[in-house]
């Protein structure tokens, strides 16, 4: 299925609010019984105290600026936090463009946590090479996940 073109860039100061939208509208759909706009104070914070200083983030637009998704990366201990992509862009190959980045940021590895119950998303990190390698509980909302791995 092929959809606008995009392009990859890192990510500056100036997309945060757009990243911030994206990531609630996402969630939002994936979850429609959690309230993610209430969250949204939250995520910020963590955002720019948790994320922004310490991972590498790639963002990808469309040629009119377009905010498609975005990764983000800590090499340093192989952590994928976040991947996200416009519902709109799903198809697209954005996710593929953007993990593909994330493993040239950490050619080491990556490791991320998914849940369970996101069927889509586990078949495509499957796809992408990762592996289930654990089991834990999100800490913030109580639901089972999975770790999974890629290593080269």
């Amino acid at each position: 299925m092929s959809g606008p073109p995009f392009t990859l860039r890192p990510y500056t100061a100036a997309d945060e609010d757009a990243a911030i939208e994206l990531w609630r509208r996402t969630w939002q759909l994936a979850y429609p019984q959690i309230d993610f706009s209430a969250r949204l104070d939250w995520w910020r914070q963590r955002w720019r105290d948790e994320l922004v200083p310490v991972a590498t983030i790639t963002v990808a637009e469309t040629t009119d600026a377009a905010m498609l998704g975005f990764v983000t990366v800590d090499p340093a201990t192989f952590d994928l936090d976040q991947i996200v992509v416009a519902p709109e862009a799903w198809g697209m190959g954005v996710a593929s463009a953007l993990l593909a980045d994330a493993k040239r940021i950490s050619p080491q590895g990556l490791d991320l946590h998914v849940n369970k119950d996101n069927v889509r998303a586990i078949r495509f990190y499957e796809k992408q090479g990762f592996t289930v390698s654990g089991e834990a509980i999100n800490w913030r909302s109580g639901a089972p996940v999975h770790k999974m791995s890629w290593r080269p």
